[in-house]
């Protein structure tokens, strides 16, 4: 698949899907807790204050007898709007409330330092108090949204309500986020400062850092015409927060076993890597850590690029409804 369709593809993750039939779900399993070990964590701040999430909500047209809920979380410079046509779909195909997550300084969450997968595990907790969900919750992840949802899965303070786990092209593994978004950043500011009054005044500033229409239009969802009597377009994310964060979102919070210790834990639950076969994230060299955090994990691999859920909407919906209803 070439980059522009790959590109094209992400644009319209948008359009909304015919749900498959609705297979039988089983009964929800038993939660599963990684290994016991000490509560302190040297690699968790024990400061950090969580901020309220904005989410959606998507009912099922017919929900089933289970209690379970999905949980969604987006990658960088996204938001909860990306996953809005896969959540209806997986609504009715699952028969369970979906929720989808703003992760913080992305969509209409607030804006709050660190930007680290600590901070954004301890929102998706706090999120899980508010909405009242102590069980039963399958959490969804890609890219930076599939780190933070690891990060929670391991940390034995949060992981309680969890019956399993996917995360979207992304391993635990420690590295260097890939250059394209410092560009992405560096571009985005640019046209803040520049204030210019038009997305076609910044789509031609985004032109010198990416040629593709379809990944700019991506990235000019998070403009905002500025209130006052001369609007500007403005981005509504914290670009220099996010562009200060590029090391923290390469990082983990986490070294992984063995052994299993307070440092490198462990979760034994279900949990589903979805890989795209033509995306770096999900490798050779990091699915092994990826096993070892997670020694209960299945692979899947899709004909997509980094963002499988957009290339292969139909494929995910039904992988991840597979996995769910056979967890």
């Amino acid at each position: 698949m070439s980059t522009a369709t790959s590109s094209r593809l992400l644009w319209q993750s948008q359009i909304l899907l015919q749900p498959s039939c609705r297979g039988a779900l089983r009964s929800r399993a038993p939660v599963v807790r990684s290994t016991p070990r000490p509560r302190g964590y040297s690699t968790w701040p024990n400061d950090i204050k969580p901020v309220d999430l904005a989410f959606d909500l998507v009912e099922p047209q017919a929900a089933s007898a289970s209690d379970q809920t999905l949980v969604i979380c987006h990658g960088l410079f996204g938001s909860k709007q990306n996953w809005r046509s896969l959540a209806k779909a997986f609504a009715q195909r699952l028969g369970m409330r979906v929720y989808t997550l703003d992760l913080r300084n992305h969509g209409a969450s607030p804006h709050a330092e660190p930007h680290t997968y600590a901070a954004m595990a301890e929102d998706i907790a706090h999120f899980f108090r508010t909405a009242n969900l102590d069980n039963g919750v399958n959490l969804l992840g890609h890219s930076m949204g599939g780190k933070s949802v690891m990060a929670l899965a391991l940390n034995d303070r949060l992981n309680s309500p969890l019956r399993s786990l996917i995360s979207v092209d992304m391993s635990p593994a420690k590295g260097r986020l890939s250059p394209e978004f410092a560009a992405y950043t560096e571009a985005m500011m640019e046209i803040n400062e520049k204030r210019v009054k038009s997305r076609a005044e910044a789509d031609e500033i985004l032109r010198k850092t990416e040629p593709i229409l379809s990944t700019r239009q991506f990235l000019l969802t998070n403009t905002k015409m500025s209130s006052g009597p001369e609007p500007v377009l403005q981005f509504r994310i914290p670009l220099p927060l996010l562009s200060a964060s590029v090391e923290s979102l390469g990082s983990f919070p986490y070294d992984p076993p063995p052994p299993v210790s307070w440092g490198s834990p462990e979760w034994r639950g279900p949990t589903l890597f979805l890989k795209g076969e033509h995306s770096k994230y999900l490798n050779r060299h990091n699915i092994p850590t990826a096993e070892a955090f997670f020694p209960n994990m299945k692979l899947v691999t899709l004909d997509a690029g980094h963002w499988v859920h957009a290339e292969q909407p139909a494929e995910t919906i039904r992988v991840v409804s597979d996995f769910i209803e056979s967890a």
